[in-house]
C-alpha cells in the first residue's frame, strides 16, 4: 500500500470508513466480526480509520478503539465532534450542532476514553456551527493540540471560506466532504482548489455513492428499515430508478477494463489528486479487498474524461441530502 499525506499526517492511500459497522445502514456487526475486518485491513496496509462520536451514538468509537488496540502504533484514527448528542443518545439523528469551546473539550475527553487512546490523531469538526465563530472553535481545538490530546485538526463539510479562516488560526490537516463521480461539489465550490493551495488533505466520504456506484444495489426493497438511505432524495424510488442508468453505464466501462464498477469509481477519485484519501466503508472483507485493489488501477486521461462525462452530476436524479441536512453542509 502506498501512502499519501494529509497535512502533517501520513496515511495509506485509501482508508476505512467505520460508520457502517454500527450506524446508519442497519447492518451492525459484532466485535468479533469487526476485529477480523480491522486485522485484515491493517494486514493489507490500511492505516487510516474514520469514526465519530455521533456514530451509534458513541458505540462506533468503542468498536474502533477495541478493534485497533493491537495495531495502535501503526494506524491513524480520526474522529469527530460537533453534533448535539446527549439526552437523545438513542435517537436516530442528532437534534443540532454544537461547537462551543467547552463542548469541543468535553467531546475530546469522552472520545479519548471511548477509543482507549492517549491522543486522537485527527480531530474533525463534524459540521460547522453557525452560532460559533470558526476561529473560536478552532482555537479550542488548537488548545487540545498544545496539551498533547490531539495531533492534527480537520473540518467536515465546510466551505472554502470557512476552511481558510480556520487554517489561519491553526493548520488544518484535512477536510472531509462527500465526493465521488456523482457528487462533485468540492470541485465547484472551491474546496479542492483551496486544499491544493494551502497543502490541506482532502478526505472523500461516500466515494462509492453510498454503495450505488458498486452496482450491488439494484432493488430498494433490499434496504433495511433502519437504513438512513431511505430518507435521502437520491434513493427515492423514482430517482433511484433513473440513477440505475448511470450505474449500468459504469458497469459497462468496468467490464471493458476487467474490473468492478466500484473499483473504477474509486480509481477515478484517487486520480483527482495525491492529496486525496477516500474512506469507503464496508462490513465485509471481500468488499474491503476490492476497495484496496482499486489503488492499483491506472486510468488514462481519456478514461478519466469519459468517466467524468458518463456519470456526471448533472445526470444524477435527486439531491444528496434532504433540506435539514443540506443546511448543515457547506457553511
Amino acid at each position: 500500500m502506498k501512502t499519501r499525506t494529509l497535512g502533517t499526517l501520513t496515511t495509506s492511500t485509501i482508508g476505512l470508513g467505520c460508520m457502517g459497522m454500527s450506524h446508519g445502514y442497519g447492518t451492525n456487526i459484532d466485535e468479533a466480526t469487526a476485529q477480523k475486518l480491522f486485522d485484515h485491513a491493517v494486514e493489507r496496509g490500511v492505516t487510516f480509520f474514520d469514526t465519530a462520536e455521533v456514530y451509534g451514538p458513541f458505540t462506533n468509537e468503542e468498536l474502533v478503539g477495541k478493534g485497533l488496540k493491537r495495531h495502535r502504533e501503526h494506524v491513524v484514527i480520526a474522529t469527530k465532534f460537533g453534533f448535539t448528542v446527549g439526552d437523545e443518545a438513542k435517537a436516530a439523528r442528532p437534534s443540532g450542532v454544537d461547537s462551543r469551546p467547552e463542548h469541543v473539550r468535553a467531546v475530546a475527553e469522552a472520545s479519548l476514553k471511548r477509543l482507549g487512546v492517549e491522543v486522537i490523531d485527527l480531530f474533525y469538526q463534524h459540521r460547522v456551527d453557525p452560532d460559533v465563530a470558526i476561529e473560536e472553535t478552532v482555537g479550542a481545538m488548537a488548545e487540545l493540540v498544545k496539551e498533547g490530546k490531539v495531533k492534527a485538526l480537520g473540518l467536515s463539510e465546510a466551505s472554502a471560506a470557512t476552511l481558510r479562516r480556520a487554517h489561519a488560526v491553526h493548520p488544518i490537516s484535512a477536510i472531509q466532504s462527500e465526493y465521488s463521480l456523482w457528487t462533485r461539489d468540492p470541485e465547484t465550490n472551491g474546496v479542492l482548489d483551496t486544499c491544493r493551495e494551502l497543502g490541506i488533505g482532502f478526505v472523500p466520504f461516500s466515494p462509492l455513492g453510498r454503495g450505488m456506484l458498486t452496482g450491488a444495489l439494484k432493488d430498494l426493497s433490499k434496504l433495511g428499515e433502519n437504513d438512513f438511505r431511505r430518507g435521502l432524495p437520491r434513493f427515492d424510488q423514482e430517482n433511484f430508478d433513473a440513477n440505475l442508468a448511470l450505474v449500468t453505464a459504469l458497469e459497462t466501462m468496468a467490464a471493458d477494463k476487467g474490473v468492478k464498477p466500484g473499483q473504477l469509481a474509486l480509481a477515478w477519485v484517487l486520480a483527482q489528486g495525491d492529496f486525496i484519501v477516500p474512506i469507503p466503508g464496508t462490513t465485509k472483507i471481500a468488499n474491503l479487498d476490492s476497495n484496496i485493489d482499486a489503488t492499483g488501477i491506472t486510468l488514462s486521461a481519456e478514461d478519466l474524461a469519459t468517466l467524468s462525462a458518463v456519470v456526471s452530476p448533472d445526470k444524477v436524479s435527486g439531491a444528496r441530502y434532504g433540506e435539514a441536512m443540506a443546511k448543515m453542509a457547506g457553511r
